[in-house]
């Protein structure tokens, strides 16, 4: 397997916009809790390196999403089961090609990538209007809020959030408890990456 090193260093090689690579430190240290919260703390490495590279071919290729990854990450040594995991974050969404992503999440890992990535932009949105710009004083009861105010981070799918928790079968309440808990637990260790690398 790629180590993490390898992802990051892949990761950068492709995207140098801080937003991205903020995003894709979140979406990692998600992905690790969450193996860690769900028993599988054994492939925590794997999750995250999955949640690192989900959004490689973004920044670069915005209207084929998902398209493009495959072969960046094929040319960066990735295995096709990562492939796989990072090209179903994008099942049933419709890129501006016009094409319909057909990748469809399988494993429980796939299917908490699939339902927090969306989740992590609009947590970090109503993070950075409080005072404190952070999760780990937010609550549930006003993430809910801003989740119910359509105008509030409209970038972020309700509908793609709503189905991944489906796909999971969990209450929506408790994809937005967890997933908030993992950002908060999470936060100071990426920033502080995020400064160790001059990002930001």
């Amino acid at each position: 397997m790629i180590t993490r090193d390898e992802a990051l260093a892949l990761l950068q090689q492709y995207n140098k916009d801080p937003f991205h690579i903020q995003h894709a430190l979140t979406v990692e240290a998600v992905m690790k809790w969450y193996a860690k919260e769900l028993g599988y703390a054994d492939e925590a490495e794997y999750w995250g390196i999955v949640g690192l590279l989900h959004d490689i071919d973004f920044e670069l290729y915005p209207e084929e999403h998902c398209l493009k990854a495959p072969q960046m990450l094929r040319d960066g040594g990735v295995s096709e089961d990562v492939i796989h995991a990072v090209c179903s974050h994008g099942y049933g969404i419709t890129v501006g090609d016009g094409t319909t992503i057909d990748v469809k999440p399988e494993r429980e890992m796939e299917k908490v990538l699939f339902a927090a990535d969306e989740l992590t932009g609009l947590v970090w949105a109503a993070a950075l209007m409080r005072p404190s710009k952070s999760t780990k004083d937010m609550e549930l009861k006003s993430l809910k809020k801003k989740y119910k105010t359509r105008s509030f981070a409209a970038g972020c799918s309700r509908e793609v959030i709503q189905r991944g928790a489906e796909q999971l079968g969990w209450e929506l309440d408790r994809l937005l408890s967890m997933t908030l808990q993992a950002m908060a637990e999470t936060e100071d260790a990426i920033l502080a990456e995020l400064e160790a690398e001059g990002i930001g």
